[in-house]
């Protein structure tokens, strides 16, 4: 069966915390979406501001092979006519081909928060979705709070169904908005909605339980044909179902036709996409395109997997564009670093094998971990192996910060390196010391490695590892860095955090530049490239 999807990344996701989109943002995704093969994109309310309006301006001038663009807004204010309501005006001028039409079906909202009577909310809607149909428009009417309404007042929250159906709606969505049923109230809701209505049923389900997705599914296999969500799950509170495991659910568990044919293989790249536009770190453990989803450190496991990849997958990485990893550790056993060293060529080396994994278990003595930093590993084997080309040496460097009452701080990096036979003494400042190590890091390498000028520093982590020590205590700092193709990690660890930052700074640069010599294996590929 042939599921529509409803994406609301752009509205509902943006009301999540630390969220947001600037107009360019909102159209990258919408062609990103319509590449894909999602059906219908929810651009934003007109109404609310001036960026959500232009957007509507610019979207219809934009290309787009397979979605619809749907605006959003809410039914006509009491005692206006929809005709003079700016809200439905906001609609109809916004020229888009779907309008959504959110309606009150909870007695309580009804009553207390809209303050109008029963029989008014339901000619508010059934005057707003007849004033849009009229205007030649695809009708979708979100039933908010239906499932709270139904077990309230199970009669009226029916009626306000059926006048959005009665008044031309094209589909009628029910909406767990505040995200506290589970998987058979949303059944028992469907099957309710489905002997009232004859148009088709759609879900929309945020997270508060942590079951949107679980009630999204249960309510296809119940018989709702179209499925709202967020790209990564993002909104308000808690988020919304998370449409990229809503999607490769349907698809590759439930056998449902959706998206393009070979949509549902690029939701990891769409995944991380949506994460960097909108500034926030990837989530590690993401069902089916996070880092870790499949990632194996266990050397049983990773002895296994080598053999039969569905003994500890429950897919192919490749049906949704991921790829499995082997972490490094000292739980670690050999068939995890024979199946890391492949690359290398290093596979039948038994005595290197042991060698390699007899330093890492060293280095994590001293509070190193490489699941996180898979780029120090790949150097640390070039250095065991004995075929690691130091790039520069370091003759010193200095960090100087500097501060005034009432004036923020000046932090300066002095670095002088051997490149080339050749000194270089640079000076940088930054917005801290790791900013200016960075910064002079980079201008003192570039003239002889132009190509350190496009990676840039994505993240920044440290950890104590004996806190017992108190400020004595060694940390751990870990490193994410990317260019226009890879993003990867690093680690350095030292008594002195300026220090580890130096050591994971130093990997993440030689690191670079061994994988523009094709010498090293990518990072994890940066979505769209």
């Amino acid at each position: 069966m042939r599921i529509e999807t409803y994406d609301t990344t752009l509205r509902d996701g943006s009301q999540g915390e630390g969220v947001n989109f600037s107009l360019q943002d909102k159209l990258a995704i919408t062609a990103k979406l319509d590449e894909l093969g999602f059906d219908l994109i929810e651009g934003g309310y007109p109404l609310s501001n001036q960026k959500d309006e232009e957007y509507f301006q610019r979207v219809a001038d934009m290309d787009l092979k397979h979605a619809k663009v749907a605006a959003f807004g809410m039914t006509r204010r009491k005692g206006i006519a929809a005709e003079d309501d700016i809200g439905m005006q906001a609609l109809r001028d916004s020229l888009a081909p779907v309008c959504t039409v959110v309606g009150k079906t909870w007695d309580l909202h009804v009553t207390e928060v809209l303050r109008v009577d029963l029989e008014e909310n339901l000619a508010m809607i059934r005057d707003s979705v007849a004033f849009l149909v009229a205007e030649g428009r695809r009708v979708v009417y979100d039933a908010e709070h239906f499932f709270d309404g139904l077990h309230d007042n199970p009669d009226y929250t029916l009626s306000t169904l059926q006048a959005a159906q009665e008044a031309g709606a094209q589909i009628a969505v029910l909406c767990d908005t505040n995200g506290g049923r589970l998987p058979e109230h949303i059944v028992a809701g469907i099957e309710v909605a489905q002997k009232t209505l004859s148009i088709p049923i759609g879900i929309h389900c945020h997270n508060d339980s942590d079951v949107a997705t679980a009630n999204t599914l249960a309510a296809v296999e119940q018989g709702a044909v179209h499925v709202q969500g967020t790209i990564n799950g993002i909104g308000e509170r808690c988020g919304n179902a998370d449409l990229i495991t809503v999607c490769a659910n349907l698809a590759l568990k439930c056998g449902h036709e959706l998206l393009t044919e070979n949509g549902v293989q690029h939701l990891t790249e769409l995944s991380r996409y949506v994460y960097e536009i909108a500034n926030m770190n990837f989530r590690p453990g993401q069902p089916y395109v996070g880092n870790s989803a499949f990632a194996h450190k266990g050397g049983m496991h990773v002895h296994a997997v080598n053999r039969i990849s569905q003994s500890y997958e429950h897919i192919d990485p490749e049906a949704v564009g991921n790829e499995r990893r082997v972490l490094v550790s000292e739980l670690s056993g050999r068939s995890n670093i024979v199946a890391k060293t492949t690359q290398f060529k290093l596979q039948h080396d038994n005595e290197l094998m042991a060698n390699i994994l007899a330093r890492v278990q060293e280095l994590e003595a001293e509070g190193y971990q490489f699941e996180a930093a898979e780029a120090s590993f790949d150097l640390l084997v070039k250095k065991v192996a004995g075929t690691y080309q130091q790039r520069f040496e370091r003759m010193h460097y200095r960090v100087n910060v500097e501060t005034t009452e009432g004036d923020e701080p000046i932090t300066e990096a002095t670095i002088k390196l051997k490149v080339n036979n050749h000194t270089e003494h640079v000076v940088a400042e930054g917005d801290g010391p790791v900013n200016a190590l960075d910064s002079a890091l980079r201008k003192a390498l570039t003239p002889a490695h132009p190509s350190l000028a496009r990676m840039h520093l994505v993240d920044y982590k440290v950890r104590v590892i004996n806190s017992t020590e108190g400020t004595a205590a060694r940390v751990r700092v870990v490193i994410e860095s990317a260019d226009q193709h890879d993003v990867w990690s690093t680690v350095g660890v030292s008594e002195n955090i300026i220090e580890a930052s130096w050591l994971a700074l130093l990997d993440s640069v030689e690191y670079k530049l061994y994988k523009d010599e094709g010498e090293l294996g990518n990072g994890t590929e940066i979505a769209g490239t």
